[in-house]
């Protein structure tokens, strides 16, 4: 008898080499849950190949198969994308061994990359030819490139550069039935069309598959600073910020709000932390960064932070001394997600709100939440430049983690209701995953989901590239 099953381990194995087809429960246990451990599922084979032919092969051997296919990258995703579903029929198409830099070009300021390469080590290869990557998010180290640009990843640096697909200039992508395109492009002009990078950049894997890009590099700063900035109010920081753009113009790169509980969090679960100008209830952790290397950036900031101390917008303000001290408040700002991790499950938000509108949003969620969870815990920080903010929810004292998670749903109604409201997103960088497939139906627009399905369809005719994910 023909076992379906078996020929397509068969056939996976002689593509890739049996080494690199796992299927014992053990080696495919860290492929199968995502980073949260929110999400478990299974699958047939965890598959890793070498090299985009391969890549392209797998994709037409499960094809062939009609057997569905999961991209993973460093499996760093907070929602879900890049985790398969419990039926077990699935293949985890893994691209760490694709993890090398194809080419740098310092006269147009690019860096062709493999998809599978750490975010870090694309910054460290950028650095070593004398350039800049900008992306950068706390995952940094095991988060992979081709997964932020998956995700249209943002981070910390998002004000100035943008996000992900901002930074990319060409892609090369392997397509439902496994044929490849190659736009492996540095163009910065290119008027011929469609822009088709863009349909996959922020596609999580459901449309094709990245497995190479061309990336925008750029002067590595010479001159840096970093302040740490204590505010009485959210309405304090956005005059804060405006103030700082207006004084130093597109050289202020990052602009991170933090909570006071954010602070306390963090320094519970790692003790070791800074804690510059406690006792205050927001802080803003703001870098600036210029390619001169006599630049008056520092003093330049030192004046604006004066000014704004006078003029009662800010309370209090200190400025890195060294790059050692830089690293510390950066490391309080990142080392947030780690610490809600270790305290248990949290209620967690990835919104877009208009900044101007940060304030009112924030009151009107509170009120509406305290009522409906007295003694709820608020857990907010994010990039207040471009009016992300990641709004989570602990448990009451006194309530286990677990049983307050089970109000998720009723929790995240009414904040994403707000968050419509006001004009914003209910996913501001994070991507859509499995987590928040209701979310889309429910707040996208008919006509924007159908066109969705539309190129879903068009691309993807019998749904193999990451199903259920999306839309």
């Amino acid at each position: 008898m023909f076992d379906a099953a078996a020929s397509l381990l068969v056939t996976l194995k002689s593509i890739v080499g049996e080494a690199n087809v796992l299927t014992a429960d053990a080696d495919v246990a860290s492929y199968v849950t995502d980073w949260r451990e929110r999400y478990r599922g299974r699958a047939r084979a965890v598959v890793r190949p070498g090299s985009t032919d391969e890549v392209a092969a797998v994709v037409r051997c499960c094809a062939g198969h009609r057997v569905p296919v999961v991209p993973q990258g460093g499996n760093t995703g907070l929602c879900g994308g890049a985790t398969p579903h419990a039926t077990g029929d699935e293949v985890v198409l893994t691209l760490t061994r694709m993890n090398r830099v194809r080419a740098i070009d310092a006269d147009d300021a690019t860096m062709t990359v493999e998809a599978g390469m750490p975010l870090a080590s694309v910054q460290q290869a950028a650095a070593a030819a004398g350039m800049v990557f900008p992306l950068s998010l706390a995952s940094e180290g095991s988060c992979a490139i081709g997964g932020n640009l998956s995700t249209n990843a943002g981070g910390t640096a998002v004000l100035r550069y943008g996000n992900a697909r901002e930074l990319v200039l060409g892609l090369e992508v392997v397509l439902a039935d496994g044929e490849i395109w190659n736009g492996l492009r540095g163009l910065r002009k290119d008027n011929t069309g469609y822009d088709l990078k863009q349909v996959f950049l922020g596609s999580e894997g459901t449309l094709g598959i990245i497995t190479a890009a061309v990336l925008k590099l750029f002067p590595s700063p010479r001159t840096s600073a970093t302040a740490w900035v204590a505010l009485e109010d959210v309405a304090a920081a956005i005059a804060l910020l405006r103030a700082m753009r207006q004084a130093i113009g597109d050289r202020l790169t990052g602009f991170e709000l933090v909570s006071r509980d954010c602070i306390a969090l963090a320094r519970a679960q790692f003790p070791a932390l800074p804690d510059p100008l406690p006792g205050h209830p927001w802080y803003a952790l703001v870098q600036a960064e210029d390619a001169a290397s006599h630049s008056p950036l520092r003093t330049e900031i030192e004046t604006a932070l004066a000014e704004a101390i006078e003029a009662k917008i800010a309370l209090d303000a200190v400025i890195a001394g060294s790059e050692a001290q830089a690293a510390g408040l950066w490391a309080l700002r990142e080392h947030i997600p780690d610490a809600q991790k270790r305290q248990g499950p949290t209620i967690k938000h990835d919104i877009g709100v208009p900044i101007a509108r940060i304030p009112a949003f924030l009151a009107r969620a509170e009120q509406a939440l305290d009522d409906a969870f007295p003694g709820v815990r608020y857990v907010v920080f994010g990039h207040l430049g471009d009016g992300n903010l990641h709004y989570n929810l602990s448990a009451p004292a006194g309530i286990d983690a677990a049983v307050f998670i089970e109000h998720t749903g009723r929790a995240t109604a009414i904040v994403y209701d707000l968050v419509a409201e006001f004009g914003g997103s209910f996913s501001a960088e994070h991507g859509i995953g499995q987590m928040k497939r209701e979310a889309m139906v429910r707040y996208k627009a008919p006509i924007e989901l159908e066109l969705m399905r539309r190129i879903k369809q068009a691309l993807d005719p019998h749904a193999t590239l990451n199903p259920g994910k999306v839309v």
